[in-house]
């Protein structure tokens, strides 16, 4: 039996037509199982097996945006943002997004994003033993656990939605993630993307939707996002 995801996303609904286009999408998207748009709230819920991203994708080609507003239960999420700490790409050092969702007792869902990366390249995610980035991937610590890979296609962009096992949320926070160029997930080299994992809100945790430290709508801080490679 599919493992099955709760996650709630803040998309500009303004109507009923709205609803039915967003819903529409969704319907064809492989994994999606339930649907709930909240039209007073502009929020809409998707339960089912389908990688946020994926759904996110889908709701972008109706011509909306989306936002992920939290994932899986409380205390259950976590994120990262991946950058290259490789001089020549500090312009835009943002590479990639992973969100780790707690599925069930056993199992963790990683949806992983990457974009700008080597084109036509297999890169391997591996989460570290230690969470300092000062030096890049290269003060990360030992290996902690091995994740997966993602091939990029040949505008550099690729997404993984990977099951693990036995990899418990409050173990990995705090700790960093990269993506590299090693297949065994030992050596290191400073074109690969780093990052470190903190804590993403659960379904309906998160009911900001203005930023209190910059004043921000949460669209606003999603343009920012989109601009800065991060979204």
């Amino acid at each position: 039996m599919p493992l099955l995801l709760n996650t709630v996303f803040a998309v500009p609904l303004e109507c009923n037509d709205c609803v039915s286009d967003v819903t529409s999408a969704l319907n064809k998207v492989d994994g999606v199982k339930n649907i709930h748009c909240d039209l007073s709230n502009k929020l809409v819920s998707v339960e089912g097996s389908a990688a946020p991203s994926s759904i996110v994708k889908a709701i972008q080609g109706t011509g909306r945006d989306a936002i992920v507003r939290g994932s899986g239960e409380p205390n259950s999420s976590a994120v990262c943002i991946l950058e290259t700490h490789e001089p020549a790409y500090n312009a835009t050092p943002v590479r990639g997004l992973a969100r780790v969702v707690k599925a069930s007792t056993t199992s963790t869902l990683v949806d992983l994003t990457l974009s700008g990366m080597r084109p036509s390249t297999t890169y391997f995610a591996s989460i570290r033993n230690a969470g300092d980035i000062s030096r890049g991937p290269l003060s990360t610590g030992g290996l902690y656990k091995s994740i997966g890979s993602v091939t990029v296609d040949e505008k550099g962009s690729g997404q993984a939605f990977i099951v693990k096992e036995d990899l418990p949320i409050w173990e990995i926070i705090g700790r960093s993630m990269v993506v590299g160029l090693d297949k065994d997930c030992k050596k290191m080299f400073l074109e690969d993307v780093v990052g470190v994992i903190a804590r993403s809100a659960g379904v309906w945790e998160n009911e900001k939707t203005v930023c209190s430290c910059s004043g921000k709508t949460i669209w606003e801080e999603r343009k920012d996002a989109v601009s800065k490679g991060m979204a």
